[in-house]
C-alpha cells in the first residue's frame, strides 16, 4: 500500500516490496518462453568502439575546423548528446554484465565506452545502479531518490525545476551519491577509471587544445539535463499514475539509446539485453500494456521543467521495516 503525503507536500511512502519481482514470477509463469530471451549480447562491443569512435572524430573534427561557439553548442545539442547517451546505456549494460561472461570484461568495456563521456562515471554508476536495483527507493541506498532537502528547494518553481534539469550531471553524479553511506565512492577501480579519463584527454588537449573536451563535456552535459534524452531520468521513476513506481517509454527514440525507453521491462528481468527488450514486452503484453507509459520523451521534458503539479517529491519511497 502506497501512503500519499500530507498535504500533498512529501514523498509518498510505502512499506510494500517491490512490484518487479511478483510481476516478473507471475511473467515467467504464465510466458516459460521468457527465459529464452535471457544472456548476453555482444553487440555492444562493436557500437560500443563505433561510438567512442564517431564523438572522437566529430570533437577534433570541430577543433581543426575552428567551428564557432555556437556551431559546437548546436553539433553538441542535435548529435552529441544522443551518442553520449546511447554510451551511458552501453554502460549500463556492462553494468549488468550483459555483454561479457566476467565482470572484470565488462568494467573495462564500461570505461571504454564513458572515454567521450570525459567523467570517470562508469565504475561509480555500476556500483551506485545495482544499489539502485536491490533497494529501489530507499532513501541512504537508492541514489536515484532526490534528498528531502533537493526535493524542498527545487519545489514546483519553473526557474528551479529548470536548474535542476539543467545540472542534473552535478545533482545526479556528484550530490545524490554522498548521502547514500553504504557504498564507497572511491575503490580501486574508480580510481583506474579516473587515471583511464585522464590518460584518453591527455592526446587531445595535446595536440588540439580544449576545444574537443569542451564539445564533448557540453554533450554529456546535454544528455543529462534540458535535451530530450534528458527526461529518460525522469521518465523512469518519479510518479505519473498514483502507486505506479516505475515507467517505460515506447517513443522513436528508444532505437538511438538501445531500448532504454523499456525499464519496466528491464527492471523486471535485468538479465535481458537491450536487443530483446521489445521481445519481451511482446511476449507479455497483458503485463505491460495496462502499465502508465510515456511516449515522448520532449513532451516529458516540458512537463517536468513547466507543469507546477511537478515536483521532485514525486517519488514513491520505500520505507524501513518493510513488509
Amino acid at each position: 500500500m502506497v501512503v500519499e503525503a500530507p498535504n500533498g507536500v512529501g514523498f509518498a511512502e510505502t512499506r510494500a516490496p517491490q512490484p518487479h519481482g511478483q510481476r516478473a514470477r507471475q511473467i515467467l509463469s504464465a510466458h516459460p518462453q521468457v527465459r529464452a530471451l535471457f544472456g548476453r549480447d555482444l553487440r555492444s562491443v562493436p557500437w560500443t568502439l563505433a561510438l567512442v569512435a564517431l564523438q572522437i572524430v566529430i570533437a577534433v573534427a570541430l577543433a581543426t575546423s575552428e567551428a564557432p561557439w555556437w556551431g559546437v553548442l548546436l553539433t553538441a545539442y542535435c548529435v552529441g548528446a544522443f551518442i553520449n547517451h546511447a554510451l551511458f546505456v552501453l554502460i549500463h549494460e556492462y553494468t549488468h554484465d550483459l555483454v561479457f561472461r566476467s565482470a572484470f570484461a565488462n568494467r573495462v568495456g564500461s570505461i571504454v565506452a564513458n572515454v567521450p563521456i570525459v567523467f570517470p562515471a562508469a565504475i561509480g554508476f555500476r556500483n551506485f545502479h545495482l544499489l539502485h536495483h536491490k533497494h529501489l527507493g530507499e532513501p541512504g541506498f537508492d541514489a536515484d531518490v532526490p534528498s528531502e532537502r533537493e526535493a524542498r528547494w527545487v519545489g514546483n518553481s519553473r526557474w528551479r525545476k529548470a536548474l535542476w534539469v539543467a545540472m542534473f550531471w552535478i545533482v545526479q553524479g556528484i550530490l545524490r551519491p554522498n548521502d547514500v553511506k553504504v557504498q564507497r565512492a572511491v575503490v580501486g577501480w574508480s580510481v583506474f577509471n579516473g587515471v583511464a579519463m585522464a590518460v584518453a584527454m591527455a592526446p587531445l588537449i595535446w595536440f588540439f587544445g580544449l576545444a574537443p573536451v569542451v564539445y564533448l563535456f557540453l554533450s554529456t552535459v546535454l544528455s543529462l539535463g534540458l535535451h530530450p534524452v534528458g527526461a529518460r531520468w525522469f521518465q523512469e521513476h518519479y510518479v505519473f499514475e498514483d502507486g505506479q513506481e516505475t515507467y517505460s517509454y515506447y517513443g522513436p527514440l528508444n532505437r538511438l539509446c538501445f531500448n532504454m525507453g523499456y525499464h519496466n521491462e528491464h527492471h523486471d528481468f535485468p538479465n535481458v539485453p537491450w536487443s530483446r527488450l521489445p521481445a519481451l514486452r511482446a511476449l507479455a503484453p497483458e503485463f505491460y500494456d495496462s502499465l502508465y507509459h510515456h511516449k515522448s520523451w520532449t513532451r516529458l521534458l516540458m512537463q517536468v521543467v513547466l507543469d507546477r503539479d511537478f515536483r521532485p517529491h514525486d517519488r514513491i519511497v520505500r520505507t524501513k521495516g518493510r513488509a
